[in-house]
């Protein structure tokens, strides 16, 4: 594997005016998705927001993100040099049938927001065993 099979995405602003209704860069945070027999988890790069800054809204199949970033810096530090954005992030994905949306369960740990989206029990693979007759 080399330097190029690897490539780090940073969070990048929304460039949609349509999309900002508050002043202020809005990010949209850099996901992974993974798929299990069992569930759908997403990955969703998040740091410096805190859980309680964080709202996760389900509403007509709509599964909405956003959250705030704070500056890490002090109240008596001045900007020498300032590379970490911070301000708002936003985030929607579309809901399919397969996710038992009354079981979904989210966490926060070192600022990546884990979502567990759960499947509904018949959409789960399972083997059907053939009898004698």
């Amino acid at each position: 594997m080399d330097s190029q099979d690897i490539q780090v995405k940073e969070k990048q602003e929304m460039t949609q005016p349509a999309e900002h209704t508050r002043p202020g860069p809005i990010f949209t945070p850099a996901v992974d998705i993974f798929d299990t027999d069992e569930a759908i988890t997403v990955l969703a790069d998040m740091p410096g927001a805190r859980a309680d800054s964080i709202q996760i809204d389900l509403r007509d199949n709509i599964l909405t993100l956003q959250g705030e970033a704070d500056s890490p810096e002090g109240t008596s530090e001045v900007d020498v040099l300032r590379e970490y954005r911070t301000g708002r992030f936003f985030r929607q994905f579309t809901m399919s049938e397969i996710i038992d949306q009354s079981r979904i369960e989210a966490s926060l740990t070192d600022g990546v927001l884990r979502l567990v989206l759960p499947k509904v029990e018949r959409m789960k693979p399972r083997q059907i065993s053939v009898k004698a007759g």
